[in-house]
């Protein structure tokens, strides 16, 4: 059964990084194309801290659900989600429960865990090795 399941590791590790990115990437287009707009996050501005982090959200999510420069990219949006935790959601509370930062620590870590293990083989990175 092991060896039956670590051959899919790969395959887990791409299927991972495209639903990471989908979840970073929804945040972005709440934020920035306010869709859906009964999202809690229609309101806001471009020009805010938000705003900035709806950017990075949509474009870097983007190249993550592609697996373009997951490296360097992963290591980006997982700065991103601490600094969500630590400043959206660490004030209101210690616990994470409570405080509502549980995706931010989850997408905070899988993306640190992306860092090091790259996009995988389903991805642009893995494609242009191959023609390099």
């Amino acid at each position: 059964m092991d060896q039956t399941l670590s051959k899919l590791q790969p395959i887990a590790l791409s299927l991972l990084r495209v639903i990471t990115g989908l979840m970073l990437f929804q945040y972005g287009v709440a934020k920035l194309l306010k869709f859906p707009p009964d999202s809690p996050f229609a309101k806001v501005e471009l020009m805010s801290l938000y705003g900035a982090a709806g950017s990075i959200e949509l474009i870097i999510g983007g190249l993550l659900i592609l697996g373009l420069f997951t490296r360097p990219v992963a290591f980006i949006l997982s700065g991103e989600m601490a600094f969500a935790y630590f400043i959206g959601h660490f004030p209101k509370n210690f616990y994470p429960v409570i405080n509502g930062g549980t995706a931010a620590i989850l997408l905070c870590f899988t993306c640190l865990y992306l860092v090091t293990s790259g996009g995988g083989p389903i991805s642009l990175d893995a494609l242009l090795r191959k023609r390099g």
